[in-house]
């Protein structure tokens, strides 16, 4: 979109003015853009009359602050906004940025046909000019496709700038402009191609009053310094988004895209990179359903900020989602993380806090791999910093991770995080986690004793204890509001292996949806637990558990020892068996098969009517 900026300063006219003679800079609120504008005004001013012999001097003192302030910015915008401002009206009244549409990334091929657009207008308003839509008018065309051959075309091959009256430039700046935007008459131009590395990508046109002085020939040198710099920047800038767009992108594929709505637990978390220019790193979380309607969660942090990191650390979270769906103790899960580790490289480092939450025992069973320790909000606002061993760093090797196993009433919080949260510069880690604990139980206070905190507004509350100086990492932030399961909404049987198993199933599945006062729902589940236990009795060796949950959809698992899946297939007319998975899957609202390291749970569910 074309921008239209006008500076309000204003300048007594004169001819006798010297070329760099102008106003003063503009009071800029920024300071850093308040002392660029000095520094240019500096170089620029010259000598009184009576000192003539050092406009060269001056002339290069101008182009060195001004390409100073160009090379400031880092994307295109500011490196755009840098020229308008370093050369009006210090060095002309006006100035006119294009830039191809779209420019072209590195190795790339421009896309035909060639288009320019206007980028950026900048003007000098003087006190005169009083009628603001005249001043505010355009100066050109938004959009000008170049024609082969034709004038502009050739001048902007030709990348040298050139006067506005010369041959070349009569023909190409109407081109450029549009026809319905001439040059004033009496105004001098200076039309500059913006050439990259590679090819031409735009072009500026420098424009001067005719009260004012006249362009001179070393004029097109500094044209050509500040077009030069100008398009070398927007080419870094160009190649910088494009980077910068793959790291997003990369960040974005590594963390998941939305969490998991697992049965008696709520979840909420949060992302932010270190900064700007280090968007990538190595922080990740995860929350992983697990049978018998538990739910692993995950923080990890691998060393470092790179794509590298970025890339270790999209190995290690699928490791470990691959892992928990072995149903493997968490101190496994983190010594199979270690080796991984290792098996990556000798100086793959990280840290990794994995627990796995059991809404009907009301448990959570967590080991630590080097990684800073949880805190869990109570119900009644109370914060604890919890007690894990704090074992040694993924990929260390050759060392053992404990576990520990904690009650998680209902109503609490768990909040898993990463180092960047509570170390900075500013403050040590333990100073950080009682920073962290205090708030936490500062915000559980403003809800009351009998109420959670709404645990997305957590989150936003806990990164606002974050100050100015504390970004120095990238920071993964995962939260568990523990709601669990209520005895009373549990059935739990162990049925021996038998033919009389499913007879027996169906019966006490019946009298447990009466207890729930779910009688409507009981010939649908009678018939789909007899077809699973039918399947889990034919190959168990071990007694099959049968397990009903009501929760906001009423839920059964059965499970046994053999290890083979169950797989959906098309029964023939002549199978005597093969359809028990058809009725399911027709009937259920969802269903699905686990396999454990003792065996498999299957799982069926019904929506509650």
């Amino acid at each position: 979109m074309t921008e239209h900026s006008t500076s309000h300063e204003g300048r007594q006219p004169t001819t006798a003015a010297r070329p760099y003679e102008r106003t003063r800079p503009r009071q800029e609120a920024d300071a850093d853009e308040a002392k660029a504008a000095k520094d240019i005004a500096a170089a620029a001013a010259i000598p009184a009359p009576a000192a003539p012999a050092r406009p060269e001097g001056d002339r290069l003192r101008f182009v060195g602050a001004a390409t100073r302030r160009i090379a400031r910015g880092i994307d295109l915008d500011e490196i755009v906004l840098g020229l308008c401002r370093a050369t009006v009206p210090t060095f002309s009244d006006a100035i006119l940025v294009f830039l191809r549409d779209p420019l072209p990334v590195g190795d790339e091929r421009p896309v035909t046909p060639f288009v320019l657009r206007l980028r950026r207008t900048d003007r000098l308003r003087l006190p005169e000019e009083t009628d603001q839509e005249e001043a505010l008018e355009p100066l050109a065309a938004e959009l000008c496709e170049v024609r082969s051959g034709g004038a502009l075309a050739e001048v902007l091959r030709g990348v040298r700038p050139v006067f506005g009256d010369s041959a070349a430039a009569r023909a190409a700046l109407p081109e450029l402009l549009g026809g319905g935007h001439p040059v004033p008459t009496g105004h001098r131009t200076i039309l500059a191609p913006l050439r990259g590395r590679r090819r031409v990508i735009g072009a500026a046109v420098f424009i001067r009053r005719p009260e004012g002085p006249s362009f001179e020939p070393n004029d097109l040198l500094v044209a050509a310094q500040l077009a030069t710099h100008t398009a070398l920047g927007i080419d870094k800038a160009v190649l910088y988004g494009r980077e910068a767009y793959i790291a997003d992108e990369l960040q974005r594929t590594m963390l998941p895209d939305s969490l998991p709505q697992p049965t008696g637990v709520k979840l909420a978390s949060r992302y932010l990179p270190a900064a700007e220019t280090a968007r990538v790193g190595g922080d990740w979380y995860d929350a992983i359903p697990l049978p018998g309607s538990r739910v692993a969660l995950v923080v990890g942090d691998v060393m470092g900020h790179s794509m590298t990191s970025a890339a270790i650390m999209g190995q290690l979270r699928t490791t470990a989602q691959t892992l928990a769906q072995l149903d493997l103790p968490p101190a496994e899960v983190l010594h199979h993380l270690d080796e991984q580790a290792q098996r990556l490289g000798s100086d793959r480092m990280a840290t990794c806090l994995y627990a796995v939450y059991d809404p009907v025992a009301h448990r959570i069973t967590i080991a630590n791999a080097g990684h800073p320790p949880p805190v869990l909000l109570h119900l009644g606002g109370r914060a604890e910093v919890l007690r894990v061993p704090p074992g040694a760093p993924i990929g260390v090797g050759g060392v053992d991770f404990e576990a520990v196993e904690l009650d998680a009433p209902a109503g609490a919080t768990l909040l898993l995080y990463t180092d960047g949260l509570v170390e900075s510069r500013l403050r040590d880690v333990w100073t950080g986690i009682e920073q962290l604990r205090e708030r936490l139980a500062a915000t559980a206070q403003l809800t009351g004793p009998d109420h959670s905190p709404p645990l997305e507004a957590l989150c936003d509350d806990v990164l606002d204890m974050l100050g100015p100086g504390d970004r120095d990492d990238d920071i993964a932030l995962l939260a568990a509001r523990f709601d669990g399961i209520a005895p009373s909404d549990v059935a739990y049987w162990y049925l021996d292996p038998e033919e009389q198993a499913p007879g027996r199933a169906r019966k006490l599945a019946r009298k447990a949806l009466a207890r729930w006062g779910l009688e409507e729902l009981s010939d649908s589940m009678e018939l789909l637990v007899s077809e699973v236990v039918t399947n889990a009795v034919r190959y168990a060796e071990r007694p099959v558990t049968l397990r009903l949950l009501r929760t906001d959809v009423l839920r059964c698992e059965v499970g046994d020892d053999a290890p083979q899946l169950p797989r959906q297939r098309r029964a023939r007319d002549t199978d005597e068996g093969g359809r028990g998975l058809f009725l399911v899957n027709r009937l259920a609202r969802r269903w699905g098969a686990t396999r454990l390291s003792t065996g498999k749970v299957v799982w069926f569910e019904l929506p509650l009517r």
